[in-house]
């Protein structure tokens, strides 16, 4: 039965003032009275806002709201939110629906498997030796984005994929247009064209020479170039910023925890559940949206066909029906069922690629400099706001 709920015009995107950490605090007070509301879209599509934990997974989790791409209105102001979308270009296949995006995700699951990311702990450990080494030969202070977060997970992907490292900067500078809502339709274009020839010019070159990586073996496949070129175009980008933002911000929420900071330290088996619990309290990858395909009743509200809902996983991920004292960092927090690694089909491919890399940098990180802190006031650290993933674009730190 649908009962009268709150009507948006916006969605809330200012976060508080001094709580770098925290979502956006109308969020929170929707979720907890309506944790689903009507929401005006930045194009006036007149779609809904979920912000329940238990409502943004069954939405995740029910085929009968699309991913794809020309269904799809965005709930994040910008030019992108503007445009009128054409269906996904084919291999792009986190905008589509089963059984397309089923097809591809079978060839790429075997490339992400638990057991294949676990083998990569050695380089990944030598990759994080190399970066401590080399800030500690600079001194006793860094930037922790560029010297440690950034080229760390930027080096594994292109190895991973065989892309030539040496242009992880020309990637990293057109990736990220395409991830900020307020870049211009003609700037966002002008990034997915140059991102594009350059990918699909290394595709036909590993046909013409098949290499020993991801991208080498997936031309051994049915997949066309084309294809080929758009998994190219997904797998970097997904790789080169996500993980990067976690490791930048995660160790700004560490050195601001220091209790939490302490009983990683003393105990360095917690590290993998406060990695979890840092990607649940952080959700950096905070709103996404799907489409309805037919009428379906949720919430106790009937969303239309062809409504959009707007998800809000950074305030799904602090609820508490599901996360008791949501707001507060705990490393010992059992964060099952956190959705910052989204859920149901569409669920991150790369996301034990991500884990494997965030507990050999944590550990290591935390492990060299006992003494690690901020090298500015908290409040000076510039936050990445502008941006459909959440973090810092500086950390500057001292360990001496």
């Amino acid at each position: 039965m649908t009962t009268s709920v709150p009507h948006l015009t916006e969605l809330p995107l200012d976060r508080p003032k001094g709580c770098p950490f925290d979502p956006p605090a109308e969020l929170g007070t929707l979720r907890d009275e309506h944790p689903l509301v009507r929401l005006t879209f930045p194009n006036g599509h007149e779609g809904w806002l979920a912000t329940g934990h238990a409502i943004v997974r069954a939405v995740l989790a029910d085929p009968r709201f699309s991913a794809r791409q020309e269904l799809m209105h965005s709930p994040l102001p910008g030019a992108a939110a503007m445009m009128e979308m054409p269906p996904a270009a084919p291999g792009m296949f986190i905008k589509m629906d089963d059984p397309e995006h089923g097809r591809y995700r079978k060839l790429l699951t075997g490339k992400f498997t638990v057991r294949r990311m676990r083998l990569l702990s050695e380089r990944v450990e030598q990759v994080t030796t190399e970066h401590l080494d080399a800030m500690e030969r600079q001194g006793t202070t860094a930037d922790l984005v560029t010297a440690f977060a950034q080229p760390i997970p930027a080096l594994m992907i292109c190895e991973l994929l065989g892309v030539p490292y040496e242009d992880h900067e020309f990637f990293r500078r057109n990736v990220m247009p395409l991830n900020r809502p307020d870049a211009s339709a003609e700037e966002q274009g002008a990034a997915i064209n140059t991102l594009g020839e350059y990918l699909y010019k290394l595709i036909l070159a590993k046909r013409a020479e098949p290499t020993d990586d991801i991208l080498g073996e997936l031309t051994t496949t049915e997949l066309t170039d084309e294809e080929l070129t758009s998994i190219a175009f997904l797998l970097l980008g997904a790789g080169l910023d996500t993980t990067a933002n976690m490791l930048a911000l995660g160790t700004f929420a560490l050195l601001q925890n220091p209790d939490q900071l302490a009983a990683v330290r003393e105990d360095p088996e917690l590290i993998e559940g406060a990695i979890e619990e840092l990607l649940r309290y952080l959700t950096i990858t905070h709103t996404g949206a799907r489409t309805a395909l037919e009428d379906v009743e949720i919430g106790g509200q009937l969303v239309k066909a062809g409504e959009a809902v707007a998800l809000s996983a950074q305030a799904a991920n602090r609820d508490p029906l599901k996360f008791p004292e949501p707001d507060r960092l705990d490393v010992r927090r059992n964060t099952a069922g956190h959705g910052s690694f989204g859920h149901g089909v569409h669920q991150c491919l790369g996301q034990q690629l991500a884990r494997v890399q965030m507990k050999v940098a944590f550990t290591g990180l935390l492990a060299r400099f006992p003494k690690l802190r901020l090298a500015v006031p908290a409040d000076d650290i510039p936050m990445r706001t502008d941006s459909d993933i959440y973090g810092v674009y500086a950390l500057p730190v001292a360990w001496g």
